[in-house]
């Protein structure tokens, strides 16, 4: 079994209880060293740190645990680096999800309007994270990254030639909710979950050799399209299960009402963000609360280790990555960043053969991934005229007067906020 150094950057995240949690399942599988949680903030990074070595102690953890501020220490010879920052920190967040909202956008911090600012924000700071990776980390090292928005950061990362895989929590939160529905263990599910980061859909659910979403359908449809927030029919009508972010394209008008009247996502989450880091200052607390459940990014840590192991014990396993499309998904260019069923080894990921998209999934695709393409170029190069094209790609935006009117209120939003500091995910 090798022996590894992982690097978490924005160890200070009040995910990264979450990540110790796994890691410490994934002991025969894992070998892990050293662990070096790195944030910008000694403060959070002291009170998550304290945590995750009193989890760490309890599990058996027989390797070192390093909090360090400096980059370059956490890097310098690391295997993995997880990339989990939030840039600007709620603050920010609360930006996204709010200034949209004057143009008649959806204010969401992954997609459209929100998503666009935060892919602004992030981008540099992630390249420049991988460039010192570059220079300092093992030659043959992986960036994997739970940074959002994750299909436009992993391109940004591919796209500048870095050895990197994208990350995200939607597809086995379904495999989760199916086995338990199914009553069978997970990894008796392989769900085939396909299309862009935030904008995919389950078209089959194998157990075994038999695929189970008709089954899961017929007779769960109606709880599982309560719990995304979309008509059960549309399930039906698409013979395939859409993620919860899908609700922004079909249901936007409803979705625009709610945010006008209610309260931004972000103030709730920073409010659950100060009642854990007050939880883990506890010194008798030994696991992670049940609080960091409402906190979003379920079973994130089982699929972050379950990936890492995967990696270096070459061993086979389905994971849902974002990765290069190559011929993958027919209709998508080459070099797409697509979210696909992957065989997961040493080499890498190699994702499974799907069959062609429907035309009013592909359609959509389309839509985002040319968006997602001039965004991931205008984050990296900071070229206005690229940013406007990009949000006239977006097709929750797409009216010249309105992306123009968007830019100049973001734009207005980050100039008259303190210098922008780089968080912990969170």
């Amino acid at each position: 079994m090798t022996s590894l150094k992982v690097a978490v950057i924005g160890g200070g995240s009040t995910y990264t209880p979450e990540l110790v949690s796994g890691l410490s399942r994934e002991r025969e599988r894992l070998e892990i060293r050293e662990l070096v949680l790195q944030d910008v903030d000694a403060e959070r990074l002291d009170v998550v740190g304290g945590l995750a070595g009193r989890m760490l102690e309890q599990g058996g953890f027989a390797g070192d645990l390093v909090l360090t501020g400096d980059l370059d220490r956490a890097l310098d010879g690391a295997d993995v680096v997880l990339i989990q920052i939030r840039v600007g920190g709620q603050a920010a967040r609360l930006s996204d999800e709010t200034v949209p909202l004057a143009c008649g956008c959806i204010g969401q911090e992954t997609t459209g309007a929100g998503g666009f600012a935060k892919a602004m924000r992030t981008v540099p700071a992630v390249l420049e994270i991988a460039s010192r990776a570059r220079e300092l980390a093992q030659a043959d090292a992986w960036i994997v990254d739970f940074t959002n928005p994750v299909g436009i950061v992993t391109r940004a990362l591919l796209d500048a030639g870095h050895r990197a895989v994208g990350l995200c929590n939607v597809a086995i939160t379904f495999q989760r909710s199916f086995a338990r529905r199914l009553g069978v263990e997970p990894a008796d599910l392989v769900v085939d979950q396909v299309g862009l980061n935030h904008l995919t859909w389950v078209r089959a659910v194998w157990l075994g050799e038999r695929d189970v979403l008709g089954e899961i359908i017929e007779a769960h449809g109606e709880t599982i399209a309560a719990e995304i927030e979309l008509p059960a029919g549309l399930l039906r009508e698409l013979g395939a299960i859409p993620s919860y972010y899908l609700r922004y394209f079909y249901a936007h008008d409803e979705v625009l009402r709610e945010q006008l009247a209610g309260v931004p996502r972000a103030r709730v989450v920073a409010e659950i963000e100060t009642e854990l880091l007050e939880l883990y200052r506890d010194p008798a607390l030994t696991s992670k609360p049940a609080l960091l459940e409402q906190r979003g990014g379920a079973y994130y840590s089982e699929a972050a280790t379950a990936l890492i192991a995967s990696l270096f014990a070459d061993t086979g396993d389905v994971h849902e990555v974002d990765v290069r499309n190559g011929s993958t998904l027919t209709g998508l260019q080459a070099d797409d960043v697509v979210e696909v069923p992957a065989r997961i080894g040493r080499e890498g990921p190699v994702p499974l053969p799907q069959r062609s998209l429907a035309p009013e999934l592909l359609g959509l695709l389309q839509h985002v991934a040319a968006y997602e393409r001039l965004a991931a170029a205008a984050a990296a190069t900071r070229d206005a005229g690229l940013a406007l094209r990009a949000l006239l790609a977006h097709p929750l935006i797409g009216e010249y007067e309105k992306a123009g009117a968007l830019l100049d209120r973001l734009a207005a939003a980050e100039s008259s906020s303190e210098p922008i500091p780089v968080e912990a995910f969170g």
